[in-house]
């Protein structure tokens, strides 16, 4: 096997070691972030780190890196408190991809790509259109993390828009069905398949 020290990560090349260490931690959701500022100009943008944090409340996180450049989705998150989750099908990951570039809050990523605003129940941040899985999220807290400087994003999740058939009787989501992709590294999207499901486990069982 290759081996990485410390010191190894520490002195390679920038690029080198984003792709390494960015893809060295396993198949990462993939998820389009949408606000909009109180102005009413929308953001989306995409989003590897959203993860799972409780289901009672329904709470959700995500990892925001160093605030000392402009991030909009955050501005409009803190600024407005709510925010949507919308999970990227395999038809959509090219535009998708694209919001990860950096315009200025004035300009909406919508107006960059062919992705469009979905707006539903009077919720105050848009939806992709389009989107097989939608959550409608409000902001509750955010930490900062000491050791790199990036911020600990918590919300609650106050309305979830699954596409009908993606829905199994016991509640859950087939993702497969959904054609959900992931996140390999920075750049690289893959459809996942399912292998199988189990029952709940219990000791002895």
């Amino acid at each position: 096997m290759i081996h990485y020290s410390l010191s190894d990560i520490q002195s390679m090349d920038k690029i080198f070691r984003l792709n390494l260490i960015n893809s060295c931690t396993g198949f990462k959701s993939a998820n389009l972030l949408a606000s909009r500022s109180k102005d009413g100009i929308s953001n989306v943008a995409v989003f590897s780190s959203i993860t799972h944090l409780g289901s009672n409340p329904p709470l959700l996180g995500f990892v925001l890196r160093p605030t000392t450049v402009p991030r909009n989705s955050f501005d409009n998150i803190k600024n407005t408190q709510f925010f949507t989750v919308n999970h990227i099908h395999k038809e959509i990951i090219a535009d998708a991809h694209h919001t990860s570039a950096k315009y200025p809050g004035e300009i909406s990523e919508f107006d960059k790509t062919n992705l469009f605003e979905e707006y539903k129940d009077d919720f105050y941040a848009p939806y992709v259109q389009g989107a097989r899985i939608q959550m409608g999220c409000k902001y509750v807290n955010d930490y900062f993390l000491k050791e790199n400087g990036c911020l600990l994003v918590v919300a609650e999740i106050e309305h979830v828009y699954v596409k009908e058939a993606a829905q199994l009787p016991d509640g859950f989501l087939s993702l497969e069905i959904a054609e959900t992709v992931t996140v390999n590294g920075l750049d690289g999207y893959a459809l996942p398949k399912l292998i199988e499901r189990f029952e709940y486990a219990r000791p002895k069982k």
